[in-house]
């Protein structure tokens, strides 16, 4: 079972997916739109995808405030939620990706890739993180619903 993670942004979704053991998250791409609301190209290269790497689940970043309001970046994930589920017919999970964005920069500033290249990559590193948390959260409760040894 392979599970997508996307980082919906203003102009740009970074994508990943995971192994097929549903254990690790790899970034594939970053997809590019000229303007925010032009999302006809995203949505067919994301069904592309999830055809591609035979897709079961995506699991969308959430943008909540740190006070765990639900802001207008939040709204539009929300609205994109929507169009992926109308699309493509799969179930999407949102997932809070509070402060992926400053791990990613951070992941990407310790493996010194200079500042300028950065913007090409920070979106996927993103996904990945996302995605990852999503896939560690179902292997803990997996584990945890599994009878214990003496």
């Amino acid at each position: 079972m392979r599970v997508m993670g996307l980082d919906y942004g203003t102009k740009t979704v970074g994508v990943a997916i995971s192994d097929a053991l549903g254990l690790t998250a790899q970034g594939i791409e970053t997809i590019q739109r000229k303007e925010e609301n032009k999302l006809r190209r995203t949505l067919a290269r994301i069904e592309e995808l999830v055809s591609e790497y035979e897709v079961e689940k995506i699991v969308l970043g959430f943008p909540k405030h740190m006070n765990n309001d639900i802001g207008e970046r939040a709204e539009k994930s929300l609205e994109f939620r929507d169009m992926l589920t109308r699309r493509i017919g799969l179930e999407v999970i949102m997932w809070d990706e509070r402060l992926t964005t400053v791990e990613a920069e951070r992941t990407l500033i310790e493996s010194n890739v200079r500042r300028e290249n950065r913007k090409k990559y920070i979106d996927k590193i993103a996904a990945v993180f996302i995605l990852q948390g999503y896939l560690d959260s179902v292997y803990i409760k997996r584990e945890n619903s599994l009878p214990q040894e003496d």
